[in-house]
């Protein structure tokens, strides 16, 4: 293994959850970020300063985005069940699996996305002056990730 950088244009996304969700052919996921959320303390008698604290980690939602096809997909029927609930139903989480792969389709890198569920699901619009495919982008929030 050398130290180069990686590219990162040959990915795979997997759902492992009962409903058989392997959609894996994205154009772009994003959002992949986290930081560590910090207090501002004043303390009584000292003006000078102002102690920072951390409060935990805060994470960005997942955003996937991939070109709208005509067959009906698992990961469509999770948002439409999620989000067109109207949270009559119980939201189904998911851990969602990032895959950076390698020229022979091999894991090198694998971030675990915990606990996710569909907040937004949107369409690119309609345009009948641009010769565009239809892109469907979904954002997942979660609630925690691990890189493996």
């Amino acid at each position: 293994m050398s130290d180069y950088p990686l590219p990162g244009f040959y990915f795979r996304l997997t759902f492992p959850l009962e409903l058989g969700l392997s959609d894996t052919s994205f154009k772009e996921v994003s959002g992949m970020s986290m930081e560590m959320g910090v207090e501002e303390i004043a303390e009584g008698g000292e003006n000078r300063f102002k102690h920072r604290v951390p409060t935990g980690a805060k994470y960005q939602n997942l955003v996937l985005k991939r070109g709208v096809t005509s067959s009906i997909s698992a990961l469509s029927l999770w948002c439409e069940a999620t989000i067109g609930g109207g949270l009559s139903s119980t939201i189904i989480t998911q851990t969602v699996v990032l895959s950076l792969l390698d020229e022979d389709s091999f894991p090198i890198k694998n971030w675990s996305f915990i606990n996710a569920w569909p907040v937004k699901w949107e369409f690119s619009p309609l345009n009948s002056m641009n010769n565009e495919i239809l892109i469907e982008t979904l954002e997942l929030s979660y609630d925690y990730s691990l890189v493996i």
